[in-house]
């Protein structure tokens, strides 16, 4: 389980809301990534606003919800292989299985209480962005605007899969949510000399919010 003091979740908390925003998108032909997206934010944005007291005494609903939409969004075995890094390779297909529903699981968790939690007064999508030299990957800039005016510049790292564009990577205030938990992945199994099943059991990626928070 992921766990953030309650003092300084504030900042943390930015990058659990901003990273369910994007809902399934389904590519068609000469709408791009972002205007896909900024469709979708007002989608989900509608389905929270105003139910957060509701969804706080109903967890499991909301837990739901957010389990839903993350299957549908993100590409978590890619996620997960890109996490687990180097390691991947020699990981057996059970322990890569179990890998994949422990971090899937550490996000509902975390995603769900930040749902409820953080207050936004803005979420965009940038006009300017930035052309892609592939075809099935596309990089969409995001700000969240927090209600004391601080703004977190979001970048999500797509990719185009059978038709549909997945998020593989989130990047908030310059820090790179993937690398940073392939980082606390090896740490782990340095740690815990390179043991794969005590690793999965104990997974709990920490961030850093000061550091999310000041960026780089």
């Amino acid at each position: 389980m992921l766990t953030i003091p309650m003092a300084r979740l504030r900042a943390g908390l930015l990058l659990l809301v901003v990273s369910m925003v994007v809902l399934p998108v389904q590519a068609q032909e000469g709408e791009s990534p972002e205007a896909l997206i900024r469709d979708s934010v007002d989608t989900l944005m509608s389905q929270i606003e105003g139910r957060k007291d509701y969804f706080a005494q109903h967890p499991d609903e909301l837990a739901s919800v957010v389990e839903d939409n993350l299957a549908k969004v993100a590409d978590m075995r890619y996620i997960a292989a890109s996490v687990m890094g180097r390691y991947f390779s020699n990981a057996t297909p059970q322990q890569r299985s179990r890998f994949v529903d422990t971090f899937r699981q550490t996000l509902i968790d975390t995603y769900s209480k930040g749902l409820v939690t953080f207050d936004y007064r803005e979420i965009r999508v940038l006009d300017d962005q930035e052309g892609s030299r592939y075809e099935d990957q596309a990089s969409v800039h995001m700000e969240v605007v927090g209600t004391d005016g601080t703004v977190y510049p979001v970048s999500y790292t797509m990719r185009l899969d059978d038709g549909q564009w997945k998020v593989v990577n989130v990047i908030v205030n310059g820090i790179n949510l993937g690398l940073t938990f392939r980082n606390q992945f090896d740490q782990a199994m340095r740690a815990n000399n390179r043991d794969y099943d005590a690793v999965i059991d104990g997974w709990g990626p920490e961030l850093d919010v000061k550091e999310l928070e000041e960026g780089e």
